[in-house]
């Protein structure tokens, strides 16, 4: 078995978060009971003492583009932190997905 590897021309840029899908409206499933509480609990929990707050971005069931090559692929975790990256402080800085090109960071997910 092999994987092929599809490259886009250099003069085309890559997508960023404003223009991939954020949330599916049909996605199936409904969250249980639970699914406020964790993200909230793990928010709360989580605090690495190697790195400022400022410096720790958590996201809950926010898209992780994660392939430059095929940008349709995404993953839609419960939750994930990544460490060396700024969290947003103002509504213009929130992010609608996270792109991990556009980041260069990979996150911690679960």
């Amino acid at each position: 078995m092999y994987q092929v590897k599809f490259q886009k021309p250099i003069s085309e840029p890559l997508p960023t978060m404003y223009d991939l899908p954020s949330e599916d409206p049909e996605e199936p499933g409904l969250p249980d009971e639970f699914h406020d509480f964790q993200p909230k609990l793990l928010r709360e929990t989580c605090v690495p003492p190697t790195y400022p707050q400022s410096e720790i971005f958590i996201g809950a069931d926010l898209n992780l583009y994660y392939d430059k090559n095929h940008t349709g692929w995404h993953k839609r975790p419960d939750w994930f932190l990544c460490l060396d990256v700024a969290s947003g402080t103002e509504q213009k800085d929130m992010r609608l997905s996270y792109v991990i090109w556009q980041e260069t960071v990979s996150p911690f997910w679960w």
